[in-house]
């Protein structure tokens, strides 16, 4: 017993004189631009590891973010606000409500190749509509897969010619090998893309996690534009600016870049060894 009370009065002295990384102006000040831009404490910590490699100083674990966030001392400036999610307490995400339809020559996920489940290859995307106030004006989104780009457009109204039509516009001069989609009615004519050399693949009836990086960057983009906004009231470059930023988050499953550098990197057939921005 003894000598375990000694090994505790040694670590509680060696960490005495070890500064707080929030002590230090400059981490202070990074972490707090980041966190009002909307980035996760793990997106903060992971990204500042990638752009200060060589400076041990700048370095902060996300669990000291969060204690600063929910701390007496700073929770009236509710940081937490700014969390992806924007919520206080994490919640469970059931997405879009579907309304089910006959689609023809519909090919289920269940047929989709493993090398678009593993998140292989490049190219590879999933589709989806946010839907406005009153149902009359919406925006049509896809994410590619790989690099967690996201792309969003709006459309008048959620409809198989509007979907269609956003759809080749966000696909023009990119190299699309797949698109999955839920049921919805405004993916009727989804069998057009294939005249492109897309695959289309769908998900099943009321399982939208299954295109879980779509309604993920959908929840991302309810931040800006919450639910009964109406998109007839808001311009294509205010949707642009609010993309901009999403995909300028960097992100842990990319290993702290961003969907923009991943995406740019693959469009140009390099691998991902840039210099990650600020």
């Amino acid at each position: 017993m003894a000598i375990h009370a000694q090994n505790r009065w040694i670590k509680r002295k060696s960490l005495a004189g070890k500064r707080h990384p929030l002590k230090n102006g400059e981490v202070f000040k990074w972490v707090v631009k980041r966190l009002v831009r909307g980035w996760s404490p793990e997106q903060i910590s992971g990204r500042m590891k990638l752009v200060f490699k060589a400076d041990l100083k700048m370095r902060i674990c996300p669990e000291t973010i969060y204690s600063f966030v929910y701390s007496n001392e700073f929770k009236c400036r509710k940081f937490w606000e700014y969390f992806p999610r924007g919520h206080r307490v994490r919640r469970k995400w059931h997405g879009r409500k579907v309304i089910s339809v006959s689609i023809p020559y519909r090919i289920s996920i269940h047929e989709r190749p493993e090398v678009v489940n593993q998140n292989l290859e490049f190219g590879h995307f999933e589709g989806d509509s946010v839907e406005g106030r009153n149902h009359k004006s919406a925006v049509h989104t896809e994410v590619e897969r790989f690099s967690r780009m996201y792309f969003a457009l709006k459309v008048e109204k959620i409809s198989s010619g509007e979907a269609l039509r956003a759809q080749e516009r966000i696909f023009s001069g990119l190299p699309v090998r797949s698109v999955t989609l839920d049921n919805g009615r405004e993916n009727h004519l989804h069998f057009n893309l294939e005249k492109l050399g897309i695959k289309t693949y769908f998900a099943d009836p009321y399982s939208s996690w299954q295109r879980g990086s779509n309604e993920y960057h959908n929840g991302l983009f309810r931040r800006y534009f919450p639910k009964k906004t109406d998109f007839a009231e808001i311009t294509q470059e205010e949707i642009d600016d609010c993309v901009e930023e999403i995909n300028n988050t960097p992100r842990k499953c990319l290993g702290y870049y961003t969907p923009y550098e991943v995406f740019l990197a693959k469009l140009n057939n390099k691998r991902v060894a840039i210099q990650p921005r600020m």
